[in-house]
């Protein structure tokens, strides 16, 4: 019998990036003492590649980081640019919120990581303080990974937005 081949397949965002991410969208939380986090990182096809919650984050947190993650992968847009877009289309969101099986948070903290081509190579998503301040922290962790981030910069008034 001829041996079977089993084919290869290259990921568009490794799990080593994926938790270096993480570690440092983390480490940017701590910095400025937020409130316990859940990230969330998600290929191009919306599927879990690297996930920590904090101790102390609350039981929904993973949800609604996995939720901002995957709504801005469906949409193709952040999830800031998502909700300053659909804020006044209350019913497509709720639409938007049923086809997507309750998957889709609309608010800030879901960020695309982007290669030097400004190709999407999966979503950030965290949830734990404000939204302000989980895109802040999803920015830096892709920026300290080494990639590029949509949006490139946070809202300025994430700083505002401080306890």
């Amino acid at each position: 019998m001829a041996d079977r081949l089993l084919w290869k397949s290259r990921p568009s965002l490794p799990l080593a990036v994926a938790e270096t991410i993480i570690d440092k969208a983390l480490e940017a939380a701590r910095q400025f003492d937020m409130q316990a986090m859940s990230v969330a990182v998600l290929d191009t096809g919306g599927h879990m590649i690297a996930f920590k919650r904090e101790d102390g984050s609350g039981i929904l947190r993973a949800q609604i980081a996995t939720g901002k993650a995957w709504g801005a992968l469906g949409m193709g847009a952040p999830s800031r640019l998502l909700r300053d877009r659909l804020s006044p289309r209350v019913t497509f969101v709720a639409a938007l919120t049923d086809a997507s099986e309750g998957r889709f948070v609309p608010v800030p903290g879901g960020v695309l990581v982007l290669d030097d081509e400004h190709y999407s190579l999966g979503a950030v998503g965290i949830s734990g303080d404000t939204s302000e301040k989980d895109e802040y922290c999803a920015i830096m962790g892709i920026r300290g990974a080494g990639y590029r981030s949509e949006p490139e910069q946070p809202e300025p008034e994430w700083q505002d937005s401080k306890l």
